[in-house]
């Protein structure tokens, strides 16, 4: 039996997100040397930066936008990519000495990511409470020590920056065209969706 294509999106997004989940527990919030304060804000920060990308890949799925769909899971693959590798390879000691896992924010790249694909795919005005979000969340990891502005800066141009090359703007089909011909006779079809 064939899988639908939509039904591997949905399998390959879902199993993205939980593999990108499941690495962010394992190198971004090594505690180790110190245990941090965690307060509200940064509690609040650590919800948004699971619920927003859920929310934004489960909107497009529910609006039957797979190409959508496909398009937030390519860039959001590339912003964890891009993030970790240079949290990896860059070792900057974040501001409350936890480690050394500061640059870039990750947090900031993957809310940013998920508002910046709302932008680009459906339009500006959708994407004002995203935006609220992920500045919320980018503020929140200044405040819990976690970065500096240069990390959330940089968090904020890779999650923009990876919609640039993936995401499109989103384009409803609302008319459609059709012509056939048969043994001499000649249809032409126009139809208009609400």
């Amino acid at each position: 039996m064939k899988i639908p294509f939509h039904h591997n999106i949905i399998r390959s997004s879902f199993l993205i997100l939980f593999l990108g989940i499941q690495s962010f527990k394992l190198t971004a919030q090594d505690t180790s040397k110190t245990l941090p304060q965690v307060g509200t804000t940064q509690k609040i920060g650590d919800v948004i930066l699971f619920v927003l990308p859920v929310a934004t890949a489960g909107t497009s799925l529910i609006k039957g936008d797979n190409q959508g769909v496909w398009q937030f899971t390519k860039g959001f693959v590339m912003t964890e990519a891009l993030t970790y590798g240079l949290k990896l390879s860059i070792n900057k000691t974040r501001p409350d000495l936890s480690n050394d896992n500061a640059f870039p924010s990750g947090h900031t790249s993957t809310v940013f990511h998920s508002a910046g694909y709302i932008h680009r795919r459906y339009g500006f005005k959708y994407s004002i409470p995203a935006y609220a979000l992920a500045g919320f969340t980018a503020a929140s990891r200044i405040d819990s020590k976690k970065h500096d502005i240069v990390d959330v800066l940089a968090g904020t141009a890779i999650g923009l920056g990876s919609n640039l090359l993936f995401t499109t703007e989103y384009q409803q089909k609302h008319m459609e065209l059709s012509y056939s011909s048969f043994d001499g006779n000649y249809i032409l079809g126009f139809t208009y969706k609400f």
